[in-house]
């Protein structure tokens, strides 16, 4: 059985969002994660990652901490990725920059319409939690 991966309902919206606003361009964003026990209200395994923070790649330092986003982690220390493809199919495509998780989205940018798949293309099971990631210390 394949693992079920988690996202924060913030996080899923906000990815949808910021996609549909660059729409025709695309979009590609890391994605940190933090271990379930750090969350309030989950009945997971405490090291369970939950997907939490995103990482925009023109980072400033006046925008951190803004809807769990901190803006300054270097690209390549992440757990996962978000790709939106405007005009291309649900999947993961060669010229993605994979991860060990990669969520790609396409329009209408609606929850419908993203989905998560492992390095080699393989579909993942997403659940969405109704948590707030942790508070970064600035």
């Amino acid at each position: 059985m394949t693992e079920t991966r988690y996202i924060t309902e913030g996080l899923l919206e906000y990815l949808l969002e910021y996609a549909g606003d660059r729409d025709p361009q695309s979009v590609t964003v890391s994605l940190d994660a933090t271990p379930a026990g750090e969350l309030d209200g989950l009945d997971l395994d405490p090291e369970t990652p939950v997907f939490t923070h995103v990482y925009l790649p023109q980072a400033g330092s006046s925008v951190n901490a803004v809807f769990g986003m901190d803006l300054g982690t270097p690209v390549g220390q992440t757990d996962g990725r978000f790709v939106s493809h405007p005009t291309g199919e649900l999947s993961v495509s060669e010229t993605d920059d994979l991860h060990a998780v990669v969520f790609v989205a396409v329009p209408p940018w609606d929850r419908s319409s993203l989905a998560a798949f492992d390095p080699g293309g393989r579909r993942l099971p997403i659940e969405v939690l109704a948590v707030e990631p942790p508070e970064d210390v600035l």
